[in-house]
């Protein structure tokens, strides 16, 4: 099966992907603090999904005003999340497959089946959703965003953070 990358993105922008240059930054590395069947994990979507009756969707207006654009907020999402409680706001993925089945961009239930048969250490009570498509120099993530996260994730003794991406 051949996956097509750029399926939902307009034709322009596979040709301004294909020659973005390689990053030359390192790649962030860090070993686990213990054995995996001891770590907490969270799990992480780029899938722009959101609780729908209490939080904010992301901002697709300002996106459809300036496609360079995306909305660098994230959205916590509790473990015990119903599939009635989610809604997408992303302009670059089809929401039909994760409307029907929030698991297909954050896989809880996979993980929660791996913490029953002992093979992660526990779940943590909260996971974490943004959008995906990003402005190409993340400051919002570098400077705000990713601090905030890496300091919740710090206060809630999470070890691993895994990206499910979409």
């Amino acid at each position: 099966m051949t996956v097509d990358s750029y399926r939902y993105l307009p034709r322009s922008m596979k040709t301004m992907y294909e020659a973005t240059p390689v990053s030359d930054e390192p790649v962030a590395w860090t070993p686990l603090p213990r054995p995996l069947n001891r770590c907490s994990i969270a799990l992480m979507t780029s899938a722009g999904i959101f609780l729908k009756d209490s939080q904010p969707g992301f901002d697709e207006e300002r996106e459809w005003a300036n496609p360079q654009w995306g909305d660098p907020t994230y959205r916590v999402i509790p473990s015990d999340v119903r599939q009635e409680q989610v809604a997408c706001s992303h302009l670059h993925i089809s929401h039909d497959d994760l409307l029907e089945d929030v698991d297909v961009v954050l896989p809880i239930r996979a993980f929660k089946a791996l913490e029953t048969e002992g093979r992660i250490g526990s779940l943590a009570g909260e996971h974490y959703s943004f959008m995906g498509y990003q402005d190409r120099r993340l400051l919002d993530w570098r400077n705000t965003q990713g601090p905030e996260l890496a300091a919740r994730l710090k206060e809630r003794k999470v070890d691993v953070l895994l990206l499910a991406p979409a």
